[in-house]
């Protein structure tokens, strides 16, 4: 199973993903691809996704059975916590965030 979730996606990036994912919502598409189309539909949606963003899911033989990759201007970023992938929320531009102390 393939996911992909779009916001401000460009309207030639969501024509392009229609062609091969069906769009069940605005923005979320889903589909049933090999590895290798998998990562040639992120490669266009990477260079088309201007000032979107977008984040793309699929299954996998893991403990947590999928794995995912983002791409634009999003504050949720993948990190590696020992192994096990998960989100990191970004700070928000011009904005400081005290460190919470106890």
């Amino acid at each position: 199973m393939l996911v992909i979730a779009t916001n401000n996606a460009p309207p030639r990036l969501r024509g392009r993903l229609s062609v091969w994912l069906l769009e069940v919502r605005a923005g979320i598409y889903v589909g049933n691809y090999s590895r290798r189309t998998r990562e040639m539909i992120w490669d266009q949606v990477v260079g088309d996704i201007d000032d979107g963003d977008a984040v793309m899911t699929w299954s996998v033989p893991s403990e947590t059975g999928f794995d995912f990759l983002t791409c634009g201007k999003n504050r949720r970023m993948p990190i590696d916590a020992d192994g096990l992938k998960l989100v990191q929320f970004l700070p928000i531009e011009g904005h400081d965030i005290e460190p919470i102390t106890d």
